[in-house]
């Protein structure tokens, strides 16, 4: 029996570890990565290799221990050296001692058949055509409910009159989409997650906007941003991130099997400044940014761990870009030294300029002011 464990990623692993059952398997669950997972990480990975890379080591050390005989993650195409991660993952892993076998999911437009010989690999009970039916519109609607109550989650944080009610609430409601047993299930849970944030007492105010790009992991998982978007709602900003589960499953798997072009709106945007692709998500964070210039946000905060080469060139652009659209700038990158208190300090500051300069527009009527930077 294959005992299947993985990288944790936001709230990646509810639908993940549902999916591997589904397929046969056993599941061995990683923890949230704490900084004991990072130390194991740091002690083992190379010098060059970025923040990602660590956490997930030590989160596959972790897992091993634990009994893991198989690991899956997923690959990559182009410049960013994250395509080639696994690879150089699992032979770290295997010189420490430990027999397992790495299952890379590459992008299905360039590798497809190896893709499908890989699944085939963790599929380990007979399954008819409607099960995989079954399988795949729960697996989604779990990425779709777990991206929404994230959603509301940052849209009522900064409204709350009582302070932690909306975290309280996220919390509540991943825990019914883990509960959930099928579909039926799900719709259900809908309703409960609308009713959650709706019962919380919000003020009526106008908050400071703030967009998040950045390398995806750094996005979607907490413990590497230092939960910076529940930091950002604490001091009142609505904070909206990017990249989501499910639009990034719906890009990276469904539009790219079909060789279909995804986020050309996002692409399209950035061509004038980033007209290569240097692998990574340095183009869209570029992208998205005007995206987020043009929708009236007061900033964008870039998150990306030190080396990331695609986002060390988005950050050459991205002043450009929003001193062109005359929104602020906040780049953070992130490595195992960064403090949470140190990000706080700078992300308050980031706030603090941000709201003197909505508050300096309004008095004079004028909205092209120039942008902010902090450095």
């Amino acid at each position: 029996m294959r005992k299947v464990s993985f990288p944790f990623v936001g709230t990646a692993n509810i639908p993940f570890e549902n999916l591997m059952k589904a397929f046969g398997n056993d599941v061995i669950l990683p923890s949230r990565p704490t900084k004991e997972t990072l130390s194991l990480g740091t002690k083992y990975a190379p010098e060059f290799a970025c923040l990602p890379f660590k956490i997930v080591l030590g989160t596959y050390i972790e897992v091993l221990e634990k009994g893991a005989n198989t690991l899956v993650s997923t690959g990559g195409v182009g410049p960013c050296r994250a395509g080639l991660y696994t690879a150089l993952q699992e032979k770290i892993l295997k010189s420490l001692g430990y027999e397992f076998e790495m299952i890379t999911l590459e992008p299905p437009s360039r590798y497809l058949k190896d893709l499908i010989q890989n699944i085939k690999k963790l599929i380990n009970v007979k399954l008819s055509f409607k099960d995989y039916i079954r399988i795949a519109k729960f697996i989604w609607k779990e990425l779709q409910l777990l991206d929404k109550a994230e959603r509301l989650s940052h849209r009522v944080r900064p409204l709350e009159v009582k302070k932690g009610e909306a975290s309280l609430a996220y919390k509540k409601a991943v825990d019914l989409v883990r509960e959930a047993k099928d579909l039926k299930d799900l719709l259900e849970v809908e309703r409960e997650i609308e009713n959650l944030f709706d019962k919380i007492d919000k003020k009526d105010i106008d908050p400071i906007k703030i967009g998040i790009v950045g390398e995806i992991y750094v996005l979607l998982e907490p413990s590497a941003n230092l939960e910076i978007e529940e930091m950002l709602g604490d001091l009142g900003v609505y904070a909206e991130r990017s990249m989501f589960l499910a639009g990034y499953t719906f890009y990276n798997a469904i539009m790219d099997l079909f060789r279909r072009p995804g986020e050309m709106d996002v692409k399209k945007e950035a061509m004038p400044y980033f007209k290569e692709m240097c692998g990574g998500h340095g183009r869209e964070s570029v992208g998205n940014a005007i995206i987020f210039a043009k929708r009236g946000f007061d900033g964008v905060i870039q998150l990306s761990p030190f080396t990331c080469i695609p986002e060390i060139v988005a950050k050459s652009i991205l002043p450009r870009v929003c001193e062109k659209y005359n929104i602020g700038f906040l780049p953070v990158t992130l490595d195992e030294q960064t403090g949470k208190e140190g990000l706080r300090t700078r992300i308050e500051a980031f706030v603090d300029l941000l709201s003197a300069r909505r508050k300096k527009n309004f008095i004079k009527g004028d909205a092209k002011n120039g942008a902010l930077f902090g450095y």
